[in-house]
């Protein structure tokens, strides 16, 4: 597969970059790409939810009535999760909500994921830059260019460049990662994925494993 490749104007090089078609052209598995984002979402959760229970409420262990002859239910603590103050009955606790996948169902929702992006003409590869200091200014002008300033976008480099990504980080709509950081739901949340073209080694050799 074969797409133009395009410079932070926005022109038309007059090169093209091969898009391997065991990437970009698979066809797609929706439950691996379901797994894969589910995995994404569920490492964001801290776990850290917490509520007393009955046994972790400070107030009196006396019996407040007595058993019988009261023509209702018997209570035996204040602190019960029937009355006003007392503990929660099963609570939420602290918790891990991480869970294992295997790297090659990883690799598959990936894969589908750029397969789905590329399918929709959502995928741009655009030749390498860099800045000489870190200027959202800069980044606004590229977005400006390819027609995304009121896009999400997704930029893949090849390698960490620190100006690029300091020039983007104030833009909420866009987000610069290394190819090495790719993941299924930072692909499918963007509505254009940007691949220089020193990124395309990277991806390819790591999906094509």
């Amino acid at each position: 597969m074969k797409v133009a490749v395009l410079d932070i104007n926005g022109k038309d090089t007059g090169r093209q970059a091969e898009l391997s078609q065991d990437v970009f052209a698979i066809e797609p598995n929706n439950h691996a790409v379901y797994l894969d984002v589910k995995q994404y979402l569920a490492n964001q959760r801290q776990g850290t939810h917490k509520a007393k229970e009955r046994a972790e409420i400070a107030g009196s262990t006396r019996k407040i009535k007595k058993q019988k002859g009261t023509g209702t239910a018997r209570a035996g603590s204040i602190k019960s999760g029937v009355f006003k103050g007392g503990g929660r009955m099963f609570g939420p606790r602290p918790r891990n909500y991480s869970f294992k996948l295997n790297k090659s169902l990883k690799r598959l929702a990936r894969k589908s994921a750029l397969s789905i992006k590329a399918s929709e003409k959502s995928v741009v590869v655009l030749e390498d830059f860099s800045f000489e200091s870190p200027k959202t200014k800069n980044f606004t002008a590229v977005l400006k260019a390819l027609g995304l300033e009121s896009k999400k976008s997704l930029f893949v480099l090849g390698e960490s460049n620190k100006n690029v990504y300091l020039s983007s980080r104030n833009l909420k709509g866009s987000e610069v990662i290394t190819s090495s950081e790719i993941s299924t739901y930072k692909i499918l949340n963007a509505n254009q994925v940007i691949l220089l073209e020193g990124a395309l080694e990277g991806i390819e050799s790591n999906l094509s494993k």
